[in-house]
């Protein structure tokens, strides 16, 4: 496992579309190769990416920092764990996910904590062999496109 250099990118990106049609979503990636690339490696990047290379990129670990302020402790969000198809129960999912959580551990911080699709079993079934709790309580909110520009050109800031 290793840090993505700039020559993965293209395959990383590759790998977000296969990604999101595996969960039904393909025309969610509107996003670009050029702000992928833009992104992991500025100055403070706002997501990292751990790659499993076997001559081809044969899985992904993508993930940022976040804030708990329960535990009043940084955190890390695991935002993709993907393995391809034909190198799955090879033990490279779980490498990736080790890595990411030494990380988490090497920068101090409290949790690791990601999204799993409910219908999703073998990835449960997965994340919890490797000690995770299924949080049942607590769901998903999301602001994106007209509802967030809608909801940030509110003038409201009289009223704090």
């Amino acid at each position: 496992m290793a840090s993505i250099t700039d020559n993965a990118v293209i395959s990383l990106f590759q790998q977000i579309q296969s990604s999101a049609a595996f969960h039904g979503a393909p025309d969610h990636v509107v996003g670009s190769i050029a702000n992928l690339r833009q992104h992991l490696f500025e100055a403070s990047p706002p997501i990292e990416a751990l790659v499993a290379d076997q001559n081809g990129i044969a899985g992904v670990a993508t993930f940022s920092h976040t804030y708990s302020t329960f535990l009043t402790q940084p955190g890390l969000y695991l935002e993709d764990l993907f393995v391809t198809t034909d190198k799955r129960r090879q033990g490279i999912g779980t490498s990736l996910l080790s890595q990411v959580a030494q990380t988490a551990v090497e920068r101090n911080c409290g949790r690791l904590e990601w999204m799993v699709q409910n219908w999703n079993e073998n990835a449960i079934a997965f994340y919890q062999k490797n000690g995770a709790t299924i949080l049942p309580d607590w769901r998903r909110c999301q602001l994106a496109d007209k509802a967030l520009q809608d909801l940030a050109n509110l003038d409201l800031k009289s009223k704090i």
